[in-house]
């Protein structure tokens, strides 16, 4: 046996391995793992091959459902009844003015309330979203970002208030805002102050919530909006190294923060292309983790991610092919090594999706994980010429843009990043990318079923959609008017004016401030007001 098949077989033989059998449909054994016994094995650095040794033989991934309309009565119910057919985490969607950080009754949140997401103004919308789910028991994910802090604290509140410790909290929060900026356009404060508030999560976090990903990551949105996959790479590992040299100005050892960071990738419908970016991004961040920031854990060098199928990729034509694309893409995720993973629903093309439409999404993740038997072996693809070819060139073409940040940073990626924002760089690069795509579709050099190609059917009428009528608008508005009426505004007030002092003093960390503030029950809007007060609020410049 070769030493680096040893150091593997230690490894493996550690790994609590769950009951399943591991064979195939005819009884033909099947090993946990397959290569040259002095190859590169999963769970060895630069774990390209996987993070883990026994990888699905010892844990499936998590079926994370993203869920969130109407007010928090609503997703709550939503949220039980996934729970209830075998998810294991739950990940929410906000609607457009808690992502924008309004509340529901300012002008600019008409007509949006509860329409894409899950209604939150005040405390009390998170203690009724999650109620009655142990929080110290379920992971939970929030897909926030400008106004993610304050909704950390909201969270962490809710819990405490429930009971729950906030060092038993496990889950992540999105509150990845370079790539606001780069590509998803929901930033509030200009990109340094923003960069201020991700500091202070992340430091919090480090301190008082070990079990909490502050951070996810996320190139799910770079590539939604027109990026390459190689693009969504390096953009996504360039935004992950920055909130690194992030957290080391703040003064915190990288080993003791970065363990905790997530990532968000998208899984696109390119089936082998997919696998091999889910690859080189693994060794990418071991090899850049230990060479450049001097990390030491291991675990700060493993590289963890979330996958979601491609939104972008479904179809309005003959909605249920959407159902293929997302088993495939969900498919290349688990191939590619993901620990958790989200399938988009194949009406989401028309509206949030239905209690159906949701459930036939998780089933297709469960069909994948007990029928196709492809969790049975660690990187059953590793040694495919193909697909190591695929993974050595993306890997080539993201360093090429690492490059070109880091020369734009003097020598910081942190500062490249901001620089590449601000004078439009990866905006400009993601709308190039946008272009050929389209360009290639309009010619039919690229076929999509429905759009360009087999069209028969098109004619059919539309899935029954979920409908979000102005009912739900006006009870948040009262949910909300009820909660401004029963506080105490004299504490309100004191709580924001704290928030307010401490954005002035660059030097505090602004979690305990608000938490005070969400404990006091001010709003959403009322504290980004305060905090707008300090920061300003970001306008981006139109580019041609």
């Amino acid at each position: 046996m070769g030493t680096a098949r040893k150091r593997w077989q230690e490894a493996f033989d550690t790994s609590v391995i769950r009951d399943a059998d591991f064979e195939t449909m005819s009884g033909v054994p099947v090993a946990p793992v397959y290569g040259p016994a002095e190859g590169l094995f999963p769970g060895q650095h630069p774990y390209t091959r996987g993070p883990y040794a026994s990888m699905y033989r010892s844990k499936l991934w998590t079926m994370r459902m993203f869920a969130g309309f109407g007010t928090a009565t609503d997703t709550n119910r939503r949220f039980h009844d996934l729970l209830a057919a075998g998810g294991d985490g739950l990940s929410t969607a906000f609607d457009l003015p808690t992502l924008m950080g309004r509340d529901s009754d300012d002008p600019f949140s008409l007509g949006e309330v509860g329409r894409c997401g899950v209604a939150v103004d005040t405390l009390v919308d998170v203690e009724d979203l999650y109620h009655g789910i142990d929080l110290g028991a379920v992971t939970a994910s929030m897909t926030i970002n400008s106004p993610a802090a304050i909704l950390l604290a909201m969270y962490v509140a809710a819990a405490e208030r429930s009971g729950v410790a906030r060092a038993r909290l496990g889950g992540t929060l999105q509150n990845d805002i370079l790539k606001e900026y780069q590509a998803q356009k929901e930033f509030i404060f200009p990109p340094r102050p923003s960069l201020r508030l991700v500091r202070d999560t992340i430091a919090f976090c480090a301190a008082e919530m070990p079990r909490w990903h502050p951070i996810s990551v996320s190139g799910y949105h770079i590539r939604e909006a027109g990026a390459t996959a190689a693009q969504e790479l390096a953009f996504t590992l360039a935004n992950g190294f920055a909130y690194v040299e992030l957290g080391m100005q703040a003064g915190l050892e990288v080993d003791a923060f970065a363990p905790r960071l997530s990532f968000f990738f998208n899984a696109h419908v390119d089936f082998f292309e997919e696998i091999a970016k889910y690859r080189a991004a693994r060794r990418i961040w071991a090899r850049w983790m230990g060479e450049r920031y001097g990390a030491v854990a291991e675990r700060s060098m493993i590289l963890r991610f979330h996958t979601q199928t491609a939104g972008v990729s479904l179809t309005a034509q003959q909605p249920e092919v959407n159902l293929v694309r997302t088993a495939i893409e969900a498919l290349a995720g688990v191939l590619g090594g993901t620990q958790s993973l989200h399938t988009n629903s194949f009406d989401e093309t028309y509206a949030l999706p239905t209690d159906k439409a949701a459930r036939l999404a998780l089933r297709t993740q469960q069909v994948i994980a007990h029928e196709t038997r492809v969790a049975n072996v660690a990187d059953p693809l590793g040694g495919s010429w193909y697909v190591e070819e695929l993974t050595d060139e993306i890997e080539r073409r993201a360093e090429e843009i690492f490059s070109r940040l880091d020369d734009l940073g003097d020598g910081s990626i942190l500062e490249g990043c901001v620089r590449g924002v601000e004078d439009g760089w990866f905006q400009g690069a993601i709308a190039d990318s946008a272009y050929e795509v389209e360009q290639k579709l309009n010619s039919g050099r690229h076929l999509v079923v429905g759009v360009n190609v087999c069209r028969d059917g098109n004619d059919e009428a539309p899935p029954e959609t979920l409908r979000i009528g102005p009912e739900v608008e006006r009870e948040q508005l009262r949910r909300l008017a009820k909660v401004r009426a029963d506080r105490d505004s004299a504490s309100v007030g004191a709580a924001l004016d704290r928030v307010g002092a401490d954005a002035a003093d660059p030097n505090l960390n602004l979690m305990p401030a608000l938490l005070d503030a969400v404990t006091a029950h001010a709003s959403i809007g009322e504290i980004v007001g305060a905090l707008s007060s300090v920061f300003g609020r970001h306008i981006e410049e139109p580019r041609i």
